[in-house]
Parts: C-alpha cells; structure tokens; sequence
C-alpha cells in the first residue's frame, strides 16, 4: 500500500507541475486577450475566463474518462503525450519569436468586451481538453486504488486527476504570474517537465503494448518490479538533472 501511495504522490507532483505549465501558459493567453480592454473590464473578462476554465475542465475530465478503458484511447494517450512532450520542447526554441508574435498581436486593435469573452472561453475550450487529456493518460499509468470507479475509471485515478485539475485552476488564479517568472529564470525545469511527460508517455505505450488486445508485450510487465524501478529511476533522473541544468545556468 506504501507503495502505491509513493506513486499516486509522485503522479501528483508530476500532474500538478503539468498543470502549471498549461495554467500560466491558459493566464498569459488570456492576458494578451484582454489588454486592449479597459482596465476594469480586464478583470470582468478574466473572471469569465477562470470561471469558465474551471467549468470545461472538470466538464472534459468526466467525458475523457468514459472511453479512456479502450486500448486505443490510451494508444491515442499515448502518442499525445509524446506529441505534446516533443512539440513543447521544440517550442521553447523560438519562445522569443512566439512572444514577440503576441505582444505585437496584442497592439492592434481589439474586439468588444463580449467577443473578447467569447474568444477567452474558446481558448479554455482547448486548454481544458489539453489538460485533462495530459492528466487521464498520466493517471491511467497508476494501479487502480479503492473499489469504485467513476466514469469508466477508477476512483483512486480520478482523484488524482480531479485534484490535479482543481489545482491547476488555482495555480492560474493565484501563481501563474510567480510560475512563469520561476520559468523564466529556470527555462531548463520546463524542458525537465516535458521530459517527464515525454517519459510518461512511454509508460502508457508500455501499457497499450501490455494490454490483453493487443499483446505484444506480457500483461503483467508494466507492473513488473523491473520495469517499475527503471521507470522511476529515470523520472527523478530527468528532474534532478533538470534542477542542477537550471541552478547551474542561474549562476
């Protein structure tokens, strides 16, 4: 049980770092959507766009879960992860173009208060779907905990998805600003974390692979002790490395 509790913690910590990510870059989207506003609206906008975050978020979290069962849902996770990991990593080599981009975006003139909302709650569309998909298929990895399952999965994995989600939205409410500085300062603990995704998604390839409808690889292997061990050794490899990358460059 210590053990599968030292997963789920871990999982955690890996879901809520993921979720900062996506939340500063969901605060700073919503950011440039809004400056050419009034302040005031500003933050009547902002405040549909956190709410309205929230709302799609747990709203793509309840029908993800529903078909993430089928092996090719997590086949599908799988090469998403691995997409999102590489795409993302590719990404922060032109992060200056992409920043300049939007600054000059952000000069020209705006939409009305309610299209700009409308286009907000567009934009947490696509970061909900992001998100919770990202955090299924990290938490589908996790052996099932607890007797029930919610929507298709089990309730142990939905939990730590629901508060990876919760967090997520708090984290852009209240540390998005503070997160992306710490970014900024420490750009390789980024690259680290799209690395871990990047790891997971290898873990549910594992998985798929392992699945009894497909059968490439033995069912039990991923929960091999082997496989466990490796799997791990080289998640808080990636981090450590990224830390020490990142202290390194800040001196």
């Amino acid at each position: 049980m210590e053990a599968i509790l030292l997963q789920y913690g871990w999982v955690l910590i890996v879901l809520v770092v993921l979720e900062g990510l996506l939340a500063a870059d969901n605060a700073v989207v919503m950011a440039v959507m809004v400056k050419h506003l009034p302040q005031e609206q500003q933050k009547k906008a902002l405040f549909y766009g956190l709410f309205g975050a929230l709302i799609f978020r747990f709203s793509a979290l309840f029908v993800i879960t529903v078909l993430v069962n089928y092996w090719q849902i997590q086949a599908v996770g799988a090469a998403y992860l691995l997409f999102m990991s590489a795409k993302n990593i590719y990404d922060l080599r032109k992060h200056k173009d992409e920043e300049e981009a939007a600054t000059e975006n952000g000069g020209k003139k705006g939409s009305g208060f309610w299209l700009t909302v409308l286009k907000v709650e567009a934009a947490d569309i696509a970061f909900a779907i992001d998100s919770m998909l990202a955090a299924v298929a990290i938490a589908v990895t996790l052996p099932h905990l607890g007797e029930f399952d919610i929507g298709g999965i089990n309730g142990g994995q939905f939990i730590v998805m629901l508060l990876g989600g919760f967090i997520g939205v708090i984290m852009m409410r209240f540390a998005a600003q503070w997160f992306v500085k710490i970014l900024n300062d420490y750009p390789s603990l980024e690259t680290a974390a799209f690395l871990i995704v990047g790891w997971v998604g290898v873990k549910l390839v594992v998985l798929t692979l392992a699945h009894e409808k497909v059968g490439i690889l033995p069912k039990e292997f991923p929960h091999s002790t082997a496989w466990e061990l490796t799997f791990w050794i080289v998640l808080v490899g990636i981090a450590f490395v990224g830390y020490l990358v990142g202290v390194r460059k800040k001196k």
